[in-house]
């Protein structure tokens, strides 16, 4: 999958996340979470690993997490994904 334009899904409401796809080198994850210090690192890898799943090689994703479980996350992040590869 090519990203070929920003996209994002998502809202910064309790339990959700909000999740900016774009395109860039290589893939690399910002990510700001209200529960940084207890489940940061899955986060990343939860996110990551829908990189790897959806064939991404070139991606920027910033996500601002507000509580949102893994199910939500991959959703929301799929969803960009998604939206940043098609023209329109």
């Amino acid at each position: 999958m090519r990203i070929v334009k920003n996209a994002v899904a998502g809202t910064l409401e309790s339990s959700d996340v909000f999740v900016e796809v774009a395109p860039g080198k290589g893939v690399a994850i910002e990510l700001t979470s209200i529960v940084m210090n207890q489940f940061g690192e899955s986060i990343k890898k939860t996110i990551a690993e829908v990189v790897r799943r959806m064939g991404v090689e070139d991606v920027i994703v910033r996500a601002n997490d507000r509580g949102a479980l893994d199910c939500v996350i991959q959703a929301r992040l799929e969803t960009a994904l998604l939206r940043a590869e098609k023209e329109s």
